[in-house]
């Protein structure tokens, strides 16, 4: 049977980084909420699951339903091959998503730091201070991170984990891709002093199912309903 995979159909958000990892597997998948009355289906789902989802994203396959982010890249990795198979090299890996997470949360915040409920035109004198420290120190910080990951990887320094594709490198792909969207100037600078990064990055874009799927009508482009939102005046 297909994965259900339940997110909300105009954004790519938290979902994308799960639809990145099917469509690399080639696994067979519903974007369910993409689907004629979808958006009614996932909230059903998410009011009446045994083990309601806090929110979407969340995956459903056969009678197993699988929300955040993080542990349902856990549960698809283990199945498709995209982590490996070791314990150490597993909880490795999670350990780098979670990290992942914790950017593009940060990433969310500059546009929203008072408040999610709150539009962003109410709390712009607040977003650009937060948006400064994020653009000047919190970026580099992660990038940085993640190119010492590379560099220190035993396999060499093309995935972050092991020798082989993994679904953190997919991961870090959308990661940049929408820090390269939101905020362009600011990750441009951070990716001249974190070369394997860049090059992983433009790497992964290169691979045949990543390709087409980013040329197709099922990747969601940007937009500033999403969680990278292109604000010039936050980009310095």
């Amino acid at each position: 049977m297909a994965y259900e995979l339940y997110y909300w159909p105009t954004i790519q958000g938290r979902g994308e980084f799960v639809r990145l990892a099917l469509e690399e597997a080639g696994a067979e998948y519903i974007d369910v909420a993409r689907e004629s009355e979808g958006v009614a289906v996932m909230m059903r789902m998410m009011e009446h699951a045994d083990h309601p989802p806090f929110a979407p994203p969340f995956l459903k396959n056969d009678e197993t339903i699988i929300g955040q982010t993080a542990a349902i890249l856990l549960y698809l990795g283990a199945r498709h091959g995209l982590a490996p198979k070791d314990p150490a090299g597993g909880l490795w890996t999670h350990q780098i998503q979670l990290t992942i997470s914790d950017l593009v949360a940060e990433a969310h915040d500059t546009h929203h730091p008072v408040g999610i409920g709150q539009y962003y035109e109410d709390q712009k004198d607040e977003a650009l201070r937060r948006a400064q420290e994020f653009r000047d120190d919190r970026i580099p910080k992660f990038l940085n991170w993640l190119e010492t990951v590379l560099a220190r990887n035993p396999s060499g320094d093309r995935h972050l984990v092991g020798s082989s594709l993994t679904y953190v490198d997919l991961s870090l792909f959308q990661a940049v891709e929408g820090l390269s969207y939101a905020f362009p100037k600011a990750t441009k600078r951070a990716l001249k002093t974190a070369p394997r990064v860049a090059a992983l990055h433009h790497a992964v874009a290169e691979r045949s199912r990543l390709k087409s799927y980013l040329a197709s009508p099922r990747r969601i482009p940007f937009n500033e309903e999403g969680i990278f939102r292109r604000y010039p005046e936050l980009d310095g």
